[in-house]
């Protein structure tokens, strides 16, 4: 551990996830699927990286959210067609949002606001032919489905984003 502030540890956890973030939103504007291997570079940093910017109980009780949401996201895939993709991905984040209470209401509230807002926005551009155009072979493009991905990833990045301005 390097003894780094929580807003440190945010800010250092944040620059890791950042190329996984922008890969997982890629990936589910174009193909409508978030690749395993993405899941597995986001729990691969929380394993690799959490331990040297996290006390080591908070990092190692942070890994009990992985397997929770992992069934909660089965769960929701049986019985509410929610992605097998998102499940895997909302379980693969989870060890980066605290479990203190004031923390579990900033979550639930940034996933409220970014499930309207990225589902907003992707509906009204896909609208729009010139935007449709510029990237023809997405399959988000076409499916009555949302990529939740979108919402998944901004959840995570503004999370740890607030984490670190609030240092």
């Amino acid at each position: 551990m390097l003894g780094l502030t929580p807003s440190q540890s945010a800010l250092v956890l944040l620059l890791f996830i950042t190329p996984v973030c922008a890969w997982v939103v890629w990936s589910d504007l174009k193909t409508m699927k978030i690749p395993n291997r993405a899941v597995y570079a986001l729990v691969g940093v929380f394993f690799l990286v959490g331990p040297f910017v996290l006390p080591l109980d908070v990092w190692a009780w942070r890994l009990v959210h992985l397997p929770i949401i992992l069934m909660l996201g089965f769960v929701l895939n049986a019985t509410l067609h929610f992605g097998a993709g998102d499940a895997k991905f909302a379980a693969a984040a989870a060890p980066f949002f605290s479990s203190n209470y004031s923390h579990l209401n900033l979550t639930i509230v940034l996933l409220a606001a970014f499930l309207l807002g990225a589902f907003t926005a992707h509906r009204l551009i896909r609208a729009i032919p010139a935007a449709r155009a510029m990237a023809p072979d997405w399959v988000s493009w076409q499916r009555a489905d949302f990529p939740m991905g979108l919402a998944l990833v901004g959840t995570l990045w503004a999370y740890l984003a607030i984490i670190t301005s609030a240092g």
